[in-house]
């Protein structure tokens, strides 16, 4: 969709890096330097996995959904979407076909096979219309992209599930999920994605949001965070130092790995020296 007029970004700096940051790659830098550059520099290819495609279904169809007149959007209209939407995906893609046939790999929740992964989503849908009802809800933007320069140039970019907007002009930013909620001591990690939209919408278009809203829908929960200027120039100095940081290891081309519990469920385990293996030379630039 075209952004809104007061959320469209300004126009980069010519002094700005010709790379930017969103929060999948800041969080992969966070979590592992050798693991940015496996995604980011070397674009590495890495194997399909069912739960993600489920959310990318999850998330076309309740984008389809508000495409509707308010009154059509209803469990019956969404549920007709769940095997087109599944069918279109797999089409697309012949590793993630070949993986539901076989039915040998399940997702997190035990579901394998097409069968069982429509549904699953049926269920998932279940849980959005128990948390909202999309027939109250004309956003104000949907699957809209975010970009703002920070003053070091560092670049931010994301795309925005949701963007809602209330008759006095506050916004609410809205991202679903359709995993389980994370344990309390684990939600500033989940919230970091939608904080870093926050900040992006902020700096480009001099609105703070109001409310951070994530949708959980495996177990149909609601996390709210109300953000404040405090908060969000305090994760713009983690960025602009995390930035500074990626600048640096592009420069230098030392991408150091960090071994975590998190190394059990990389897909680059045979090129990682955690496990006693050789990356790949950098690219030619």
């Amino acid at each position: 969709m075209t952004a809104a007029p007061d959320l469209i970004p300004a126009e980069p700096a010519a002094t700005a890096p010709d790379w930017s940051l969103s929060p999948s790659r800041a969080m992969d830098f966070k979590t592992c330097a050798l693991l940015y550059r496996f995604r980011v520099i070397d674009k590495l290819p890495e194997p399909p996995s069912l739960d993600a495609a489920r959310g990318t279904v999850v998330h076309g169809i309740l984008e389809k959904l508000f495409d509707l007149p308010a009154a059509g959007r209803t469990v019956a209209a969404a549920a007709e979407l769940v095997e087109p939407e599944w069918r279109a995906l797999l089409a697309e893609d012949a590793e993630l076909a070949a993986i539901v046939d076989e039915g040998t790999e399940k997702c997190a929740d035990g579901s394998a096979g097409l069968i069982a992964l429509l549904e699953s989503t049926h269920d998932l849908l279940g849980s959005y219309f128990a948390l909202e009802d999309p027939r109250r809800i004309e956003p104000a933007d949907r699957e809209v992209l975010v970009e703002a320069e920070l003053a070091s140039g560092v670049r931010l970019k994301g795309f925005v599930d949701r963007l809602d907007r209330s008759p006095a002009g506050d916004l609410r930013v809205v991202d679903y999920k359709t995993g389980k909620s994370p344990h309390e001591n684990f939600e500033g990690k989940a919230l970091f994605q939608l904080r870093f939209y926050a900040l992006a919408l902020w700096r480009s278009t001099g609105t703070l949001p109001r409310l951070l809203r994530l949708y959980y829908l495996r177990n149909r929960e609601i996390i709210d965070y109300a953000p404040d200027a405090r908060d969000l120039e305090g994760l713009e100095r983690q960025l602009e130092a995390l930035g500074e940081a990626i600048r640096r290891a592009r420069e230098s081309g030392d991408w150091r790995h960090k071994p975590s519990r998190l190394c059990d469920w990389c897909s680059f385990q045979s090129l990682c020296p955690a496990f006693g293996n050789t990356p790949p030379p950098l690219p030619m630039a």
